[in-house]
């Protein structure tokens, strides 16, 4: 085997322990745990939302509140389960009150995702709202095709990681398609997309 259990489970561990990250005390205050990640190891598809929420950081697992119960259905209405993907974020602690994640706190927290990315391999990266949308496609070299999230949303990226190639699929945050039916149909038709997409391959 190629450790990635491993490697994972060291990532965990080091952002437990670190009481250098900027919402380390807030999480400690509260009680909180950090929201590694969790999922298939070998996921071919890996999901990348923008900060755990209340419930995430009471259980330690993403998307396990009302934003997850839309991306469950939407998987499970693509005929993926939930365990055959990899889901996590680029914050993995509660920012407070739920408010949007800080530069500051993008920077801090983003060498763990690198890291993740680079470990799990997947063959597509699909980000869940504007900020993972904005980190990964800047990370990986896309920067010039970033436009809003409405005009470039379900559009597949082609990015070099490591020297694999990946694809990259922005895709609306579920959080935003919990009001709006038509961004939820979109979230589900697009999600449909990423699935063909890696069945079409194998």
């Amino acid at each position: 085997m190629d450790g990635r259990g491993e490697k994972l489970k060291a990532i965990r561990d080091e952002l437990l322990g670190n009481d250098r990250l900027p919402l380390y005390g807030y999480r400690t205050e509260n009680k909180y745990f950090p929201v590694a990640g969790e999922g298939n190891h070998y996921a071919k598809i890996l999901f990348i939302g923008e900060a755990p929420g209340k419930n995430e950081a009471m259980t330690g697992r993403p998307f396990c509140g009302a934003a997850g119960r839309v991306l469950d259905q939407s998987l499970s209405e693509a005929g993926i389960e939930r365990g055959e993907v990899y889901i996590t974020n680029i914050v993995k602690d509660r920012p407070p009150e739920n408010r949007d994640p800080s530069p500051e706190e993008i920077e801090a927290y983003a060498p763990y995702l690198d890291r993740q990315i680079e470990t799990i391999k997947p063959r597509v990266i699909a980000t869940l709202g504007r900020f993972s949308m904005d980190y990964v496609m800047r990370r990986y070299g896309l920067e010039k095709a970033i436009k809003s999230i409405t005009a470039i949303r379900g559009t597949v990226f082609k990015a070099d990681i490591l020297g694999n190639e990946t694809f990259v699929v922005p895709l609306y945050h579920p959080a935003a398609t919990i009001y709006d039916q038509s961004k939820r149909a979109i979230l589900k038709a697009d999600i449909k997309m990423i699935s063909d997409l890696v069945q079409n391959e194998n």
